[in-house]
């Protein structure tokens, strides 16, 4: 049982890694479609190069989208809108006109025509509201045919026969003349204008209610291909009709409800290929990123944003296909790149994408496309924290999207006509939303405790809190910093390490030095030794201790453990050599142990560089009288020595690299001392 437990103890990293392996794979194959997936591509404008293709079942062809657009725009051209008819009103306006008869009108002239004006006054008020008046005009076609609404019953009429508004006083002078009433003309268009009131009003609700009802009941197939039927023949062309029936047949397949056995089937088949594409990414790191693969939190921040990937895209689907490209898929390769390397944020990217060819139609288009903007995103954007270069690299991430969607269209369809200009708009929405990778890449690194590029251009900055207080407590140690940090910066662009890291560390290495920064040559002002008053054992202790204070400083100031590691690191597992022979000096039995740092060695380029730097600058503090060849001599020596110590086994640098690093250490250092050939006076 203990043997079993040692062996769980001992393997858990690789546990935890099977365990984020399957529960990946189980999370991806739960986003993606179930349904059957067709065999077959479909290339438009292509010769079929498939065998003859036969129905496998009964299915209906399905309308292109254009068909169903014209359809749709002819039902709502030709829908009979609903007027609502008030019965009420008519008779009120009667008695209300018939009033005002009696007002307008003197009793001299009712005396003799009350009943004659009566009559015309009733009649007229039938006249108007046969079909009824309408305040508004919609100004539909006259002709057209409408719908009045007289309580329950609707009944069909021309539209012109609904009196309007604007025509009452027209209608009323032509009455008045007929009836042969022209010198009561005044008396009775004051009757009609102070009673008459419009009854007739558009019914927007039940308008809308039964267009929405014809809409729904649009057909969106025609016509039936039957099993059995020859649907294409090997090298036909795939367009027109047949374009179509082999689309809908696509659509059929995939949308099939499936028996349970073959529903698991899918499973087995999604999940052996999802499985597949994750295993090629783990075997990419513990081939080449070996570092990476050995991390865990590394790992998990790898496949949680495959996972962040493969749901936003399936999120864009379901809910509208049309916006599948505003997902911005860049941001995958950004984000790894700002966190480890250019190769490993583009495989990671492809595998992404394979992925999510499943979910996405036109899956072939879809991926060419994203895969050339992943590419493109990797070799453009060199310095991620650098804004203007962030937005450089947006710009020809969209360009190559609209480039490569045009190129696709006119393969598929032959001509421009059919180009959705709607499509542009959301390749540029993708590409705005990539600029979200730098407040992204901040959340990562609160979570993951990882650090960015971006996080050590703000570290470098030597206005920071922790190297102002550097600058005050021990300004011979900053100073000294400053130096190392140019010298890291120039070696390590010259191997092709990163720059930006080897600056930030070296300029945080010696921070430990603050606590007794006297007891550092650098920090001494005056001719006292703050050491003459110590033994050698207790001098070298001092020494050693910047090592630990400086790691404990930079926890408390929260410094991400990659500039940590710098700190732990610069000194390897060297000896105080001055105080250790001094020691010697008075008792040869002496142990280098105790005066040997703690280590551990540099494990990686950029912190080997800075344990070469940090000596070489130091040291070279004592030359008194500079020379060309002592420079050389010099570098070579101090170099070699931590060579012959052991102190880059674990760093991955190469001897190239290593001798790369010296010539720039001499030229530095030639630059520094202003070492140039002496003229005769």
């Amino acid at each position: 049982m203990s043997d079993f437990v040692n062996k769980l103890y001992k393997n858990q990293a690789l546990f935890y890694k099977v365990f984020l392996f399957v529960l990946t794979s189980v999370l991806i194959v739960y986003l993606l479609p179930k349904g059957g997936k067709f065999k077959y591509d479909i290339p438009k404008g292509k010769p079929w190069q498939y065998e003859n293709l036969y129905a496998p079942f009964d299915f209906a062809i399905l309308k292109t989208d254009e068909e169903v657009s014209a359809e749709r725009q002819d039902i709502t051209k030709s829908h009979i809108p609903y007027y609502s008819f008030d019965t009420e009103k008519p008779a009120r306006v009667n008695k209300d006109a018939l009033a005002e008869v009696n007002n307008v009108f003197p009793d001299t002239v009712l005396s003799v025509y009350e009943t004659i004006i009566d009559d015309f006054v009733t009649k007229t008020v039938d006249d108007i509201y046969e079909f009824g008046l309408l305040q508004e005009s919609d100004r539909l076609n006259p002709d057209q045919l409408v719908y009045l609404l007289k309580g329950n019953e609707a009944s069909e009429v021309a539209y012109r026969r609904i009196l309007k508004q604007s025509q009452i006083r027209g209608f009323l002078s032509e009455e008045i003349s007929n009836a042969g009433f022209s010198s009561f003309r005044t008396e009775l268009l004051e009757v009609f204008f102070n009673s008459v009131e419009p009854n007739v009003s558009f019914n927007n609700q039940l308008t809308q209610k039964e267009l929405e009802s014809k809409l729904n009941n649009i057909s969106y197939t025609r016509g039936i291909i039957e099993q059995g039927s020859r649907i294409i023949a090997k090298g036909e062309v795939v367009e027109g009709n047949k374009y179509n029936i082999l689309r809908s047949l696509k659509a059929e397949y995939e949308s099939q409800v499936w028996s349970k056995t073959n529903y698991n089937w899918i499973i087995v088949g999604y999940s052996t290929l999802v499985a597949l594409a994750l295993l090629m990414l783990l075997l990419f790191m513990r081939k080449y990123r070996m570092s990476i693969f050995e991390n865990n939190v590394k790992v998990t921040f790898i496949f949680f944003n495959i996972i962040f990937m493969v749901m936003l895209t399936t999120l864009a689907v379901s809910f509208n296909i049309d916006y599948v490209y505003v997902v911005p898929l860049c941001i995958l390769p950004l984000t790894l790149k700002a966190f480890f390397d250019a190769r490993l944020g583009l495989f990671t990217h492809v595998i992404t994408v394979l992925l999510l060819g499943f979910i996405v139609p036109n899956s072939y288009e879809y991926m060419f496309l994203q895969i050339i903007a992943g590419i493109v995103t990797i070799l453009t954007v060199s310095e991620l924290y650098k804004r203007a270069n962030l937005f450089i690299s947006v710009g020809q991430i969209t360009l190559v999207y609209i480039i490569a969607y045009f190129a696709f269209t006119v393969i598929q369809e032959g001509n421009i006509d059919d180009m959705k200009p709607e499509v542009f708009l959301t390749f540029l929405l993708g590409g705005l939303a990539t600029l979200f990778v730098q407040p992204l890449i901040y959340v990562y690194e609160k979570i993951f405790g990882m650090v960015s590029d971006m996080s050590l251009l703000e570290l470098s900055d030597t206005n920071s809190k922790l190297l102002k207080e550097l600058a005050e407590k021990a300004p011979g140690t900053f100073h000294h910093s400053l130096n190392v940090a140019n010298l890291a910066e120039a070696a390590a662009n010259e191997i092709n390490a990163n720059a930006m890291l080897a600056r930030v560390g070296a300029l945080y290495h010696d921070i430990g030095k603050m606590y007794n920064p006297t007891y550092f040559t650098e920090n001494q002002t005056t001719s006292v030794n703050s050491h003459d008053e110590l033994s050698p054992r207790e001098s070298a202790q001092i020494i050693i201790e910047h090592v630990i204070k400086g790691i404990e400083i930079a926890k408390k100031n929260n410094l991400p453990d990659r500039v940590i590691d710098f700190i732990r690191t610069h000194h390897g597992t060297s000896t105080v050599y001055y105080f250790y022979m001094k020691e010697k000096e008075a008792n040869e039995n002496t142990s280098s142990e105790d005066f040997r740092y703690p280590g551990p060695i540099p494990f990686s380029k950029e912190t080997a560089i800075l344990m070469m730097c940090d000596s070489v600058e130091a040291a070279s503090k004592s030359l008194k009288e500079p020379t060309a060849v002592l420079i050389d001599n010099f570098v070579e020596k101090i170099i070699d020595k931590q060579m012959e110590e052991g102190q880059f086994l674990n760093s991955n640098i190469t001897f190239k690299e290593i001798q790369m690093v010296k010539k720039i250490l001499k030229r530095k250092l030639k630059n520094i001392y202003h070492l140039r050939i002496e003229y005769p006076e």
